[in-house]
């Protein structure tokens, strides 16, 4: 049976460190995961609270890597409610507001497990001031709680965060391995693989889920075909295929939260209010997370068929990604140049930012669609 740190993938070095720590007793109670988007970094946090919260322990004949007993499924899952997420909440990063309730909840017993564990992703968007109201937690947790922070890079993070932490570093991972790994997992082809690990932004964990969704795979056709009507669409098409964009990215959030609230009822009766507070605010930050990345895979994907055009007006198709709609590009890139197509993808990262600054998902969407069509085409777009 695999264990849990089996799903890092492309990370050999981190699995076999995190899996010795484990093994060895020797798990630190504050970990900074160091590494670009898409290097597993998050996954890896979950395969360690998994070993950390495992009710088999690491005395036990699996040495705590179990992964496969009912809170090894829910962390998984990300359904534990002692293994909480978080992700900065303000335009410029994490809030000293949304730290000094994670201070205070530390403080709280575990809901379920003899232990908690927080995540803590972006802690590069982690300033001095919320910093400083986390550092005493950090460098002393209660004895039952397990912190990890994951950033960008090591220099991108304080170095009173940095210092207090254990360190674990993750490689940049090519496209053409994860490409392989992903065929490997879902039996997908290569370029199956690379459409999906764009769509991704280079995440394998999240293109092999990516994959196995039908709703995804119509989610992703949804998007380009929206970018490749752009050249003959007028401003009221815009404006229904923004719409269009954002209803297919919030729907699957409503079997998401459809869930949540089930599971949470059948144990309402056994539960103190106190924790089924924390239980309701675990939920709403996982669907606010989710509507994130549903709304950041437009942009994923929106990117890869701009860089997919401006491949083709450099005159190297062989780079196409997305060949599935191989004659719509060459349609797009017949009526823009490079120097356009680069400007247009420049302005659609801008509006990707925007995103995580609480503009609302409809007004991004619209102004990125205005933008990505005034850009690339201008004046010769057909009217």
């Amino acid at each position: 049976m695999a264990d849990a740190f089996e799903n890092i993938f492309g990370q050999p070095r981190v699995r076999d460190f995190l899996r010795a720590s484990v093994r060895g007793g020797h798990v630190s109670q504050a970990y900074l995961f160091c590494g670009p988007a898409g290097s597993n970094k998050t996954a890896a946090a979950y395969a360690l609270a998994q070993a950390y919260l495992c009710p088999k322990g690491a005395k036990g004949p699996r040495g705590g890597l179990c992964g496969a007993c009912d809170a090894c499924s829910r962390i998984a899952r990300r359904k534990h409610p002692d293994v909480r997420y978080y992700a900065p909440e303000g335009a410029g990063g994490y809030l000293v507001e949304q730290i000094r309730e994670i201070v205070s909840d530390v403080s709280y017993a575990p809901i379920q497990a003899k232990s908690k564990v927080y995540i803590l992703d972006r802690v590069d968007m982690l300033g001095t001031a919320a910093a400083n109201a986390f550092l005493k937690t950090l460098e002393e947790p209660p004895a039952n709680v397990m912190i990890v922070l994951l950033g960008r890079t090591r220099e991108s993070v304080l170095p009173t965060i940095v210092s207090r932490c254990q360190v674990v570093p993750f490689r940049h991972i090519p496209a053409t391995e994860a490409a392989g790994i992903i065929r490997q997992n879902t039996g997908a082809s290569i370029e199956t693989a690379r459409i999906a690990i764009e769509a991704c932004s280079g995440s394998i964990t999240r293109a092999c889920e990516f994959l196995k969704s039908n709703d995804s795979l119509a989610f992703r056709r949804g998007v380009v075909d929206a970018m490749s009507r752009l050249a003959t669409a007028d401003d009221w098409d815009i404006i229904e295929l923004a719409a269009g964009l954002v209803r297919a990215a919030k729907a699957p959030l409503d079997d998401v939260r459809a869930a949540l609230e089930a599971e949470l009822s059948e144990n309402a009766d056994f539960l103190a209010k106190s924790v089924i507070r924390q239980i309701e605010a675990r939920n709403k930050r996982q669907i606010t997370a989710k509507t994130s990345q549903a709304l950041h895979q437009v942009f994923s994907i929106a990117s890869s068929w701009l860089r997919d055009v401006m491949a083709t007006c450099a005159g190297t198709p062989e780079f196409i990604v997305n060949v599935d709609v191989k004659a719509q590009i060459e349609m797009a890139a017949a009526r823009t140049d490079e120097a356009r197509a680069a400007a247009a993808l420049a302005a659609l990262r801008e509006s990707d930012e925007a995103i995580s600054y609480n503009v609302s998902p409809e007004t991004c969407i619209d102004a990125m669609l205005f933008e990505v069509r005034e850009v690339l085409y201008g004046s010769s777009r057909a009217h």
